[in-house]
């Protein structure tokens, strides 16, 4: 049965963020939508519960459809609500009086525990806002669920509960939702749409499947492109001597057909098309100043400890030497932030633990506290590194931050603008030692991918934290395991994972 359809639907605002789009939405359809970062998700999602406009195209909607829309950010008219309050205002009035049961059913199946249940939603973490947004649409029975970046701000622990939710809903619910986290999508998703300034793509697949297709089919539009200006260059040619034997032989049939042929390659060219190129936001790139010392970074039997001084784990007698990419593993509490805090002492000659003297570090956390929110990004740049204004809004625009933002507050610069800044302050760092805390946070499937490859080339050591399964897999050669009150080394993560996602 058809939910939506949207027919040659675009939107262009001061660019053309998607065109000519045409999908049909059917019961349970389970779409991941991907794009790069203000490509145009949440605007089409906004078309889709209609508080947008399209500037192209028509969506057409199911009689009495009912659509749910979690955002990625808290109203602001909802700080001073709880949970339980924000769900059952999403309710009819007479619903509200009547079957007040529902909050609690809903609630207790997004396991919140009570006591959250209550407290003011300023109070909770950001994680928790979410699962109350969630509560808050599901409540009223939706037919079709809009999620929004919905794993932002998880845990492994909670997404897996959100993977288990969302896998136990009835079969015939239709959910479009947009997601960084590659593991989630292939986890939850049965189709994916790539939205495209141009030829958006719609695959029955799931994220990684459908993403190995895409290649394939953009390859094939390289191949077909290529074969394309190869045929009117071979018509041309044709055109060529025709015309110079109709000169010669004063024939006009000659003259005619030299015009056709020149007419088709004319057109051949035009219509040729090559592959997608597509720059999620500005390329990542690292570099690497270097440094002879055998190891970087020295941990002797340490302790970690809590803010209060309770033991936490101790360490044991363990090294990062160079090209060693360590994974951080351990469940929300354990302590990876009070270790990642330590090693940044260590740079600072403070602490128990030892780094080289020509360890150059390059940190970032993941609530990207190296970034002034009062300075401009053109003004933190030039402050900080001496390259001049014209370089530095030529790797400001690379980097993914606009011409039009370059002299705009790093407060109001979205997620993903921020993750990209704090990036392109470590290359111009050339640190060879990375600490990054989250570093995937709000970054595009693109910008993960290019991070990937950079951190996994370029030869530097890195010690991560991260709850991006694909990523933390794709980019660790050493995970470092917190198992009770030790420090583990372990082959790879798959234990720790499959224990965090049960415990969900």
């Amino acid at each position: 049965m058809t939910l939506l359809h949207l027919q040659s639907l675009g939107i262009t605002l001061s660019e053309t963020l998607f065109a000519d789009l045409t999908l049909t939405l059917t019961k349970g359809d389970r779409i991941g939508l991907v794009a790069a970062n203000g490509r145009g998700k949440s605007s089409l999602l906004n078309c889709l519960i209609g508080d947008a406009e399209a500037t192209q195209g028509e969506i057409t909607r199911g009689r009495g459809l009912r659509i749910g829309f979690v955002r990625q950010n808290l109203p602001d008219t909802a700080h001073a609500m709880t949970p339980y309050d924000l769900t059952l205002a999403a309710l009819p009035p007479d619903q509200a009086d009547y079957e007040s049961w529902r909050v609690d059913v809903v609630l207790g199946d997004l396991q919140m525990p009570y006591e959250l249940q209550h407290r003011p939603l300023s109070a909770l973490s950001g994680g928790w806002q979410r699962m109350a947004m969630l509560a808050a649409e599901w409540v009223t029975e939706p037919d079709i669920l809009l999620l929004d970046e919905p794993t932002n701000h998880l845990d492994l622990r909670r997404i897996g509960q959100l993977q288990d939710w969302l896998t136990a809903l009835p079969r015939d619910l239709a959910i479009i939702m947009t997601s960084h986290d590659r593991a989630f999508l292939d986890a939850v998703t049965n189709r994916t749409l790539f939205l495209r300034a141009e030829r958006s793509r719609v695959f029955p697949l799931p994220y990684t499947k459908a993403r190995t297709a895409l290649d394939e089919a953009d390859a094939a539009d390289d191949r077909r492109f290529v074969n394309d200006l190869n045929k009117a260059k071979t018509l041309r040619r044709q055109a060529a001597k025709l015309k110079n034997v109709g000169i010669n032989s004063g024939s006009d049939l000659l003259l005619t057909k030299t015009k056709q042929l020149t007419e088709r390659a004319d057109k051949m060219e035009a219509a040729a098309r090559p592959g997608h190129r597509d720059r999620s936001a500005g390329d990542i790139k690292l570099s690497n100043s270097g440094t002879h010392a055998k190891a970087r970074l020295t941990l002797p039997d340490a302790e970690v400890n809590a803010p209060d001084g309770r033991m936490l784990y101790g360490t044991g007698k363990i090294w990062i030497s160079p090209g060693e990419l360590v994974v951080l593993l351990g469940a929300y509490g354990s302590g990876k932030t009070r270790l990642i805090d330590l090693v940044a002492r260590a740079f600072a000659n403070d602490g128990p633990l030892r780094a080289a003297p020509s360890v150059v570090p390059g940190i970032s956390d993941q609530h990207l506290t190296q970034l002034t929110p009062d300075r401009t990004p053109m003004r933190l740049i030039t402050e900080r590194f001496d390259i001049g204004d014209q370089r530095a809004r030529g790797v400001l625009a690379g980097a993914g931050v606009v011409m039009a933002m370059q002299d705009t507050r790093i407060s109001a610069l979205s997620g993903g603008q921020k993750a990209r800044l704090a990036m392109l302050i470590l290359r111009l760092t050339r640190p060879n030692f990375y600490v990054l805390d989250e570093p995937t946070n709000h970054l595009d499937i693109e910008g993960q991918e290019a991070l990937e490859d950079e951190l996994v080339t370029h030869g530097a050591a890195c010690l991560l934290v991260s709850h991006d399964r694909s990523f933390l897999r794709n980019v660790g050669n050493r995970f470092w395991w917190i198992n009770g009150t030790r420090l583990e080394e372990v082959d790879d993560p798959e234990a720790f994972l499959k224990d965090e996602m049960a415990a969900g």
